[in-house]
């Protein structure tokens, strides 16, 4: 099972801590709160934990019956992993015949991140290159494995256990985020991993530890635990508040361009402010104009099962009637045959343009801009 203690330095929020240091004593201070989200997610690590094992030849118990969050989508985002993990060791066996396979593997990084350790998913070792994947069952973000400094902090700890061991030349880097078809990959030089360590990490780190160093918001501070009251997050999306009342044509590209840039993590601002307000309030905090009431809600069955027997006992069919979506058509026929009976009757019609950043990976569609260009 995956270990549940985390260091206030932990590979996890390595991402929030080393962009604004001070912010790890603040979480340190915050009471630990547990979403649903996160228990289905170390649910998820559990069953892929007890798969990989078995595939590995190990004498372990399936606990998907005592786990809080399973379904069929967990079932097969786990077999999915534990065939990944099975390509890797299948294609290291080409050079490697005898590579070691950790699973959930505590993995220590003080040395460069006081009293930092995390967690490691899956750790192979194969002579002179050290992979290390990590499972993401969240399907809200997108994770990169791309200069990931949790991934980076793992391979730091992977190396204190084997560096002296292996002539580790290479780090692999693999994050598998099945619900959003992600499989994000990253090689780095132990040389330059150590480089980084010493030279970028470390001394953020130290700053970290005595809550010291300058606060900096940005997309990091999504999952701190301050965020709702962050003085720094605040005057960070209130300069958005001179744009107040000017008329949106009156704009310069340029300003508008500044809009733009925050005008998601605004809105996240907003949403945090509103419902750490409202749980306040609920604990009897008051806020001059405003007041808690019942929201809206609307009717539900009590018994769906007992509706429908009521409703055909009366002479009526109480069921839709629709076709099953692709995914459920595809579990249900299966991959190949899917394609088999169904490709040429699958379509994707364009998707709604969208602005984003010029980070995203997606392509640029052809502006009108761009079809002046083509004419002249």
């Amino acid at each position: 099972m995956p270990p549940t203690n985390h260091s206030m330095l932990s590979a996890s929020s390595a991402a929030r801590w080393m962009a604004c240091p001070p912010s790890a004593k603040l979480n340190a201070k915050s009471e630990d709160t547990c979403s649903d989200f996160a228990r289905e997610g170390t649910c998820a690590h559990e069953l892929c934990e007890y798969k990989v094992r078995k595939m590995l030849g190990e004498d372990v118990k399936n606990p998907a019956e005592n786990l809080d969050f399973y379904n069929s989508e967990m079932e097969e985002c786990s077999e999915n992993y534990v065939l990944y993990i099975s390509e890797i060791l299948a294609e290291v066996k080409k050079k490697c015949s005898d590579p070691i396979t950790l699973v959930e593997q505590r993995l220590d990084f003080s040395k460069f991140v006081p009293e930092g350790f995390g967690t490691g998913d899956c750790v192979i070792v194969a002579d002179d290159v050290l992979h290390i994947v990590d499972f993401k069952y969240g399907k809200g973000i997108e994770v990169s494995a791309e200069d990931n400094p949790q991934m980076k902090l793992y391979a730091l700890g992977a190396l204190e256990l084997f560096d002296s061991l292996y002539d580790i030349k290479k780090v692999s880097m693999s994050i598998f985020q099945p619900r959003l078809n992600n499989i994000s990959k990253f090689e780095i030089d132990k040389a330059a991993l150590l480089d980084w360590a010493e030279n970028t990490l470390k001394p953020i780190a130290e700053l970290a530890a005595k809550g010291e160093g300058g606060f900096k918001a940005g997309e990091h501070c999504r999952f701190c635990k301050v965020k709702a009251t962050c003085r720094k997050r605040a005057e960070y999306n209130l300069e958005l508040a001179k744009y107040e009342f000017v008329v949106p044509d009156t704009l310069e590209p340029i300003e508008i361009a500044a809009i733009l840039s925050k005008a998601d993590e605004l809105a996240s601002w907003v949403n945090d402010v509103k419902e750490y307000a409202l749980q306040q309030a609920l604990s009897g905090v008051e806020y001059d104009g405003f007041k808690v009431v019942e929201g809206r809600s609307v009717r539900k069955y009590k018994d769906e099962k007992a509706v429908a027997e009521t409703v055909a006992k009366a002479g009526f069919d109480p069921f839709e009637k629709n076709v099953l979506g692709i995914t459920a058509m595809t579990k249900l026929l299966g991959k190949a045959k899917f394609e088999e009976l169904l490709g040429g009757l699958i379509t994707k019609p364009q998707g709604k343009p969208t602005l984003v950043p010029v980070s995203d990976k997606r392509a640029a569609l052809n502006t009108a801009a761009d079809d002046f260009k083509e004419d002249v």
